[in-house]
């Protein structure tokens, strides 16, 4: 899930300008905190997804290159398909125990979460 924005500073600041001298400046990419320093929770969802369950891995933080490593390098072992983007990794399939070895394997602090 998308983290929820509570106000317009947590949307990256200006939206509009009618100053014709305007140039926005984009922010710095995001570092990623090494692999202990991650606190990834992994659960089973099957929400709005026509009962199909799948591995939700989120807590991701950092950009999006390295997240999508992450995604490719659990999908490829699992042997499965699906997505990493906004700081989730979805794997389809239940995978949980599977998924949460290879990333304790790998270095990340990783719980099971939900039932």
């Amino acid at each position: 899930m998308k983290p929820k924005k509570n106000g317009l500073s947590e949307l990256g600041g200006i939206m509009y300008s009618t100053d014709p001298g305007f140039t926005f400046e984009a922010p710095e990419p995001e570092e990623t905190p090494a692999n202990k320093q991650q606190d990834l929770r992994v659960q089973l969802d099957r929400k709005n997804r026509g009962g199909k369950a799948v591995t939700l891995v989120t807590g991701f933080r950092g950009n999006d290159s390295d997240l999508q490593a992450l995604g490719k390098l659990l999908k490829s072992k699992c042997g499965v398909g699906g997505s990493a983007k906004d700081g989730e990794i979805i794997v389809q399939g239940d995978f949980r125990d599977k998924v949460l070895q290879l990333l304790i394997e790998q270095g990340y602090k990783a719980k099971k979460a939900g039932g």
